[in-house]
């Protein structure tokens, strides 16, 4: 319960606005994109709508994915490589701090939007500080949770989100409907939980958020059984 609270999400003056479609893809983000010009999005799959509302804001998308041959569709402010996010450079992986180096080093007003299914835990351990301080709003989605009721998997997660949580504020949950929830002791863990954070430079003003699902939320997977967020998560 004291890493739950640890996630508590907060409603800041920035309302959270829905970016790409509803369903699977869609991110609620924090209403603070003015002079973000770029974002990175590794994990590209099968959709690229997340990117392409980005592109009619003029935000330039960054995408990595080994898996795959290119984005689902085009746009000049699409740029692809054929490289999966990962802890060290080669010819089929790519650090987040080298991508991030090569394209925008001086730019502290970035937007990261990470689903790689599992590979978040290595990157955020990897990755230096100075690095997730130049993204101004993060989307990352986390798998595995239901196994912090192993005492060395709840420490180790713990050490992730020291390292994210200095700098930055929960501002949305969203667990993610195909998997459910998992119970145990009263506990209903999502075991993959999309979390955005706000910087906390960005933020003057901060309460409990309350209201869950938010109006703008959609369920992933839309013909999946609804799992809101647990009341444990923001009550409390």
């Amino acid at each position: 319960m004291k890493f739950i609270k640890r996630l508590k999400p907060y409603a800041t003056e920035h309302p959270l606005i829905r970016v790409g479609p509803n369903f699977d893809g869609g991110y609620l983000l924090p209403d603070d994109l003015g002079g973000i010009r770029s974002c990175y999005s590794p994990g590209v799959g099968g959709s690229s709508s997340f990117e392409l509302d980005l592109a009619k804001r003029g935000i330039r998308s960054y995408m990595a994915d080994a898996s795959v041959n290119g984005p689902a569709a085009q746009h000049p402010l699409f740029s692809f490589e054929k490289k999966f996010l990962g802890t060290q450079d080669s010819a089929d992986y790519t650090t987040l701090a080298s991508w991030v180096n090569r394209y925008t080093p001086t730019d502290y007003n970035l937007i990261l939007q990470m689903d790689i299914e599992g590979g978040e835990y290595p990157v955020i351990d990897s990755t230096p500080e100075e690095v997730f301080s130049k993204f101004r709003i993060m989307n990352i989605e986390f798998h595995y949770l239901h196994f912090i009721w192993n005492r060395k998997n709840l420490d180790s997660i713990n050490v992730f989100f020291d390292k994210l949580l200095k700098n930055f504020t929960v501002v949305h949950l969203h667990p993610n409907n195909y998997e459910g929830g998992f119970v145990k002791d009263g506990i209903n863990i999502p075991p993959v939980l999309e979390i955005t954070f706000l910087r906390n430079d960005r933020i003057k003003q901060k309460s409990p958020a309350q209201v869950f699902p938010h109006p703008l939320d959609s369920d992933n997977g839309p013909h999946v059984t609804h799992f809101p967020l647990p009341a444990e998560w923001y009550r409390d």
